[in-house]
């Protein structure tokens, strides 16, 4: 038996989408955990629709609302449209539970309270549209970052 073995990197080597509204989801933090790992988005890029808003190295944060915990770098399969029809189904409770802990999950650490964007609007607002939208430009932007298009500063590409 022939063994070979490789490493896989979740920026480089796992396609953004598998086709017909379906993506990859890489699992960055999971449940009941702070592990954490970064993705990257142009910091000299402004968002035109939310004033001051500039890449911050973090450009999308999926939630997996589920009962399993997951593996940091494991690779899900996301369809964005029930992702945000799940979404719209859950309580006030929960929806704000979940907005709390992303305004807040790095205070502990000493860094300031997160801000949202878009007039402040909940997630469950925004179109899938523009949801779709904003997942083509951040990926975009790390295609321009892998070219050498723009600076990557202290970021290690590989």
């Amino acid at each position: 038996m022939l063994l070979i073995s490789y490493s896989v990197s979740p920026w480089h080597d796992i396609p953004l989408t598998l086709g017909d509204g379906v993506f990859n989801f890489i699992v960055e933090i999971p449940k009941e955990s702070k592990a954490k790992m970064e993705t990257w988005e142009d910091p000299s890029q402004a968002n035109a629709e939310v004033e001051g808003a500039f890449g911050d190295n973090d450009p999308v944060d999926v939630v997996e609302i589920g009962e399993a915990q997951r593996k940091i770098g494991e690779i899900l399969k996301l369809i964005l449209s029930m992702m945000l029809m799940m979404l719209r189904s859950i309580s006030r409770v929960h929806y704000t539970a979940i907005r709390d802990w992303f305004r807040d999950y790095k205070i502990p650490d000493g860094k300031p309270a997160n801000r949202f964007g878009l007039g402040d609007k909940p997630v469950i607002q925004i179109s899938l549209d523009y949801a779709l939208k904003i997942i083509h430009e951040t990926n975009e932007s790390w295609a321009k970052l892998v070219k050498r298009s723009v600076d990557a500063g202290d970021l290690s590409l590989f």
